[in-house]
């Protein structure tokens, strides 16, 4: 569902329309199981600011949303115009539960975000300069009282004047499929790493299908084929769109 911005009434009139009519007495938001192994809570804890970097930025924050749409809950997008929604769909995101917002200019981005953070469970976000202080308190307060999350999508996580809370960081990825000059891309083996704050001091580490050769996103069996390693040939320019970070 696409929404100009930053026209902020035509934001607060669709929040009343999505807005959640269960109350965030829940801790924490539903991601993928392979993934809630390697969360401190399980989930993306309500309230907080959570990041995905790396080879698989994107992939990551469209694998974390997922099971949010897929629960009935809604997920704002505020620019990004790169994310591809096919990617999204297969990554298990349900697209008609997700706004997709124009990127505001930006002094108008941080007034966007909150807007959103009042209407939605998670926003994905990625900041098109640096966040004062100021802005990322306010945010933060936004996010607490209503128990929603922000979900940066790839970028420069010094963008923020305080790091995220959470930090899921692809540090290597492989495809399989694709042998020297022939082949067909089949699935991506990602070498995760979580590391951040408030319980996720001691990092955590693990290796996930994302995608599997089914399409799910699931936890690499110990004894599959050698972990994953940077991808000796580069896939397909449309494939790489949705990760650039």
């Amino acid at each position: 569902m696409p929404v100009p911005a930053p026209d902020l009434a035509a934001l607060r009139l669709l929040g009343d329309r999505v807005r959640p009519l269960a109350g965030a007495g829940e801790r924490t938001l539903p991601v993928p199981e392979a993934l809630a192994a390697l969360l401190p809570q399980g989930g993306l804890v309500r309230g907080t600011t959570t990041a995905t970097t790396g080879v698989a930025a994107t992939s990551l924050a469209l694998a974390l949303a997922g099971p949010v749409t897929a629960a009935g809950s809604w997920v704002a997008v505020v620019g990004l115009p790169r994310l591809g929604l096919l990617a999204a769909s297969e990554l298990g995101v349900d697209l008609e539960r997700v706004l997709l917002v124009a990127e505001p200019e930006p002094d108008g981005w941080a007034a966007t975000v909150a807007a959103l953070l009042d209407a939605v469970e998670v926003v994905l976000v990625r900041p098109p300069r640096a966040v004062t202080p100021t802005v990322q308190r306010r945010l933060q307060a936004r996010a607490r009282d209503r128990g929603s999350v922000v979900l940066q999508v790839g970028g420069h996580l010094g963008a923020w004047a305080q790091a995220p809370d959470l930090v899921v960081a692809a540090a290597a990825s492989a495809w399989v499929g694709l042998e020297p000059g022939h082949g067909r891309l089949q699935a991506r083996r990602v070498l995760v790493e979580v590391t951040g704050r408030r319980g996720a001091d001691r990092p955590r580490q693990g290796e996930l299908w994302l995608p599997g050769p089914d399409g799910a996103i699931a936890t690499v069996a110990p004894s599959a084929a050698p972990a994953a390693r940077p991808a000796a040939a580069a896939p397909p320019a449309e494939i790489a769109l949705r990760d650039a970070g």
